[in-house]
C-alpha cells in the first residue's frame, strides 16, 4: 500500500451528505472516491466491480440497513474496512457494528476536522499494519499494539489556538516510531523549530499521551528525553 491511495466508496443516500462526505474524504491526504452509492444494493454491485479498500457506510439506507450490507459482505468472504458515518447511536447498533468488524464509528453531525482526524488515525492503522509484514506474518505484542493504536485518534476536533492539526499528526507519527527523543530531536525529524515543538509536547504531555525522563550520562543538567505514551 505504500504511496496508494487509499480506494474509498461513499454509501449515504442522503445526496446533499452524500456529496459532502465525498469532498470531506477527497481533502485528507492519501484518499479517494471511487464512487458514491445511495443504496446497499447499488454498494454492493459497486464493491463487486470495483477495489475498494474502505468503505464509509451510513446505517440508515433506504432498501437495508448498512449493518445487514456488512452481513452480507461478510458472508460473501468480502473483508473490505468499514468505518460507519451514520446518525444511529443506539447500543444494540453499535454493538453489532462491533461484531461486524466495523473499524471506525463516526456519529452525524460532526465537524470536518472530526472527519478527517478517524481518516487519518484509519490510515495509520493501515500504515502499521503494512510495516507489521506479510499475512502470514505472526504478530508480536509491540507490532499487534501499534496497529491497534492507529485506530484511536488522539487529535481533538478543535486544537488550542496556535496548534495545527498537521503538526500535531506529524509529530505524534514520529514519536510512535523513533520515541524516546530530545525536543531538539524532534524538531530536527519533524522540520520544526524547537520552541514550536515544545509545544506541542507540553499539549501532549498534558494530556498524557506522551511522558518526559530525565536522560543523564553527560556533564552538566539531564536532558529531557519523550516518549509516546498514549
Amino acid at each position: 500500500m505504500s504511496g496508494a491511495l487509499i480506494r474509498t466508496l461513499v454509501v449515504e443516500d442522503d445526496p446533499v451528505l452524500a456529496e459532502a462526505h465525498r469532498l470531506y474524504a477527497e481533502r485528507v491526504p492519501g484518499f479517494e472516491v471511487v464512487d458514491v452509492a445511495r443504496t446497499g444494493a447499488d454498494a454492493l454491485r459497486v464493491l463487486a466491480a470495483r477495489e475498494v479498500d474502505l468503505v464509509l457506510l451510513d446505517v440508515y439506507l433506504p432498501d437495508m440497513t448498512g449493518l445487514d450490507l456488512c452481513r452480507t459482505l461478510r458472508a460473501r468472504g468480502d473483508t473490505v474496512d468499514v468505518i460507519a458515518v451514520t446518525s444511529a447511536r443506539d447500543l444494540p447498533t453499535v454493538r453489532a457494528a462491533v461484531s461486524l468488524g466495523i473499524v471506525q464509528y463516526l456519529i452525524k453531525p460532526f465537524q470536518f476536522s472530526t472527519f478527517r482526524a478517524r481518516l487519518q488515525a484509519y490510515a495509520e492503522f493501515r500504515r502499521a499494519a503494512e510495516s507489521a509484514g506479510t499475512a502470514s506474518s505472526a504478530l508480536q505484542q509491540d507490532e499487534l499494539d501499534r496497529m491497534l493504536d492507529g485506530l484511536r485518534s488522539p487529535r481533538p476536533a478543535q486544537l488550542p489556538k496556535g496548534l495545527a492539526d498537521s503538526t500535531l499528526t506529524a509529530l505524534i507519527r514520529i514519536l510512535k516510531t523513533d520515541s524516546p527523543l530530545t525536543a531538539a530531536e524532534l524538531a530536527d525529524r519533524a522540520g520544526v523549530s524547537a520552541p514550536t515543538t515544545r509545544r506541542y509536547l507540553e499539549y501532549l504531555t498534558a494530556r498524557r499521551l506522551v511522558s518526559g525522563q530525565p536522560r543523564y550520562g553527560g556533564p552538566g543538567r539531564p536532558e529531557t528525553v519523550y516518549q509516546w505514551a498514549g
